[in-house]
């Protein structure tokens, strides 16, 4: 279902080549918090993003199929203007925490790919079957929570959304 959805949603999005002056995305499931969006972008890429917003603060899993698995935390009350990167950690629920080394820090979001293979599974496993997601400083502080209720549909949602994309290695299942 999510395949026919996603080629729909780049019919509407104009996925044709053709420029966009700004990103367009098209919701294509909703779960609890979460919601899973197809977005492109104006130099004609386009992604997957799976999202849960509380107020003014987002979690979110972006994934394509030629790329790493980006997790992005946004909150309006951050200001990264300078840049830089920073070292956090990222605890699902009692969990072993994982650490995020050089994150990048930008606008208003903290922005880290996921390695490649076995631990990216792992962590996005933990996502799936966790309740909460705990973002904290390197020092080991907490910054901010993100409930993860949903999380499995959702990352279900996403996982066939990038499969659709994956359809012609162009990313256009059209031509």
């Amino acid at each position: 279902m999510i395949r026919g959805v996603v080629a729909g949603a780049m019919l509407a999005l104009g996925f044709s080549g053709a420029a966009m002056a700004e990103p367009q995305s098209e919701r294509l499931f909703t779960h609890k918090n979460w919601m899973v969006e197809i977005v492109a972008f104006d130099d004609d890429s386009i992604a997957c993003v799976a999202q849960v917003t509380d107020g003014d603060d987002t979690f979110s899993v972006w994934a394509d199929p030629w790329n790493p698995v980006k997790l992005q935390f946004y909150s309006s009350g951050w200001d990264f203007s300078s840049g830089g990167s920073a070292d956090l950690g990222v605890q699902v629920d009692r969990r072993e925490a994982w650490s995020l080394t050089d994150a990048e820090l930008f606008q208003n979001s903290v922005l880290f790919n996921l390695p490649e293979g076995d631990a990216s599974t792992r962590f996005l496993m933990e996502v799936v079957e966790g309740q909460t997601l705990h973002l904290g400083n390197d020092d080991g502080n907490h910054v901010q929570s993100y409930s993860l209720a949903g999380s499995s549909a959702s990352i279900q949602a996403l996982i066939a959304c990038v499969d659709a994309l994956a359809e012609d290695d162009d990313g256009n299942p059209f031509n």
